[in-house]
């Protein structure tokens, strides 16, 4: 609306002319932004997945370059309430989910409250997902995983202990890690695209390498006079702050310098608002949670199907019990069926332990045998030859 009030001004004052000289401000902006960010700070909560064994704390205190797992804070056996959330427990979802949506809830609550001048933001704004690097893709357990989690949190597939493999290989379970990923339909993190090339570049980058692989480690070690971070084994040094490496550099920038803004977008504008918008559409016409309070009040508005939110959720809920008991029978199916071979395989040592005796207790009499037919002949070639030494001795004695 400005330029045309401008013109309209010169229209009705056309002697008039306006002075625009001098320094406006508009460029100070982003200035104004960043100081009041670094006099209010910022939160960002990082959450660590993964099985045990794969370097997770280690990982964590190489990108922070601390010790955030110590002996005041210890590792994977503990769950920090720092900026880090780490998960040991990897046979069940329902704990981290559950952990998600407690986060969110808080906000939730926070934002509903009269006076909002303190919202701690405790939400799940990246979710690492630690990969074993076994080479063969990823386990049933890992996609049944992220696919639990993509809908809730950021999720950035890491292959872990990436110094175990060759670059071949790396790359190899790359490729084959993102096909799975496509075909079970995993939505891991988008990263975002902008107008500017070299930010698109990097993007590019970054997409290319996934999923990353990582090497954590703080030992300092010397390579050709200079010091750096990394692994000492016997054929070399893996470091970890090089790109040709590993992927740790690329991680890190991404997580601090390039996309940590992103990342806490993403989570508020869609993970969060998603939970929002579940949460709200339970709520019945006096405010009651149908959540918590299931089968007393009926919700006010429903779906287009005519399906109010409640009955769509214990339809899910139902789907998911099914889905889990329908698992669980598959699960001990090739549990059963791999009993039976161990079984069938032990029964066939055996059998053939018991063969390999049989022969060899046949051999052994085979043998017992004839050293008893040689000795027989021996004694009786014995005898006879002591028979015929007395024979000519006693024809000796006499023609004496």
């Amino acid at each position: 609306f400005h330029p045309v009030l401008l013109n309209i001004t010169e229209l009705l004052f056309p002697h008039q002319q306006k002075n625009l000289e001098g320094y406006v401000g508009f460029a100070s902006l982003p200035n104004q932004v960043y100081r009041k960010s670094v006099k209010r700070g910022f939160e960002f909560t990082l959450m660590v997945v993964g099985e045990s064994g794969l370097g997770k704390s280690t990982l964590i205190n190489s990108l922070f370059l601390t010790d955030l797992y110590s002996a005041e804070y210890p590792g994977p056996s503990h769950r920090i309430k720092k900026t880090v959330q780490s998960f040991f427990s990897f046979h069940s979802w329902q704990p981290i989910i559950d952990h998600i949506d407690s986060k969110f809830e808080d906000y939730l609550n926070s934002e509903s409250r009269v006076n909002r001048r303190q919202m701690p933001d405790s939400r799940i704004h990246c979710c690492l997902y630690f990969i074993a690097p076994s080479g063969h893709g990823l386990k049933p357990l890992d996609i049944e995983f992220m696919k639990r989690l993509h809908e809730k949190v950021n999720v950035i597939p890491l292959i872990a202990k990436a110094d175990t493999l060759t670059p071949e290989e790396c790359q190899q379970f790359k490729k084959q890690i993102m096909r799975e990923v496509q075909e079970h339909k995993i939505k891991i993190y988008e990263f975002p695209e902008t107008d500017d090339e070299e930010e698109n570049r990097l993007v590019k980058k970054i997409k290319d390498k996934l999923p990353l692989a990582v090497v954590g480690s703080n030992t300092i070690i010397e390579v050709n006079g200079k010091r750096v971070r990394g692994r000492q084994y016997p054929w070399g040094v893996a470091e970890v702050e090089n790109s040709d490496h590993c992927d740790f550099t690329i991680l890190r920038d991404m997580l601090i310098r390039t996309h940590m803004q992103d990342l806490k977008d993403v989570t508020n504008n869609v993970h969060y608002e998603n939970y929002r918008s579940r949460k709200l559409a339970a709520v019945t016409y006096n405010g009651v949670d149908n959540n918590r309070a299931k089968g007393q009040l009926s919700t006010k508005l429903d779906t287009v199907e005519g399906m109010s939110p409640l009955a769509q959720m214990e339809e899910e809920r139902r789907e998911h019990v099914a889905k889990m008991k329908k698992m669980e029978m598959e699960m001990e199916q090739v549990f059963e069926m791999k009993v039976k071979e161990k079984v069938q395989k032990l029964k066939d040592s055996e059998a053939e332990l018991q063969r390999r005796h049989e022969q060899m207790k046949k051999n052994l009499e085979a043998q017992h045998k004839e050293l008893e037919e040689k000795r027989r002949v021996f004694e009786e070639e014995r005898s006879n030859w002591e028979a015929q030494q007395r024979l000519e001795q006693q024809k000796l004695e006499a023609s004496r």
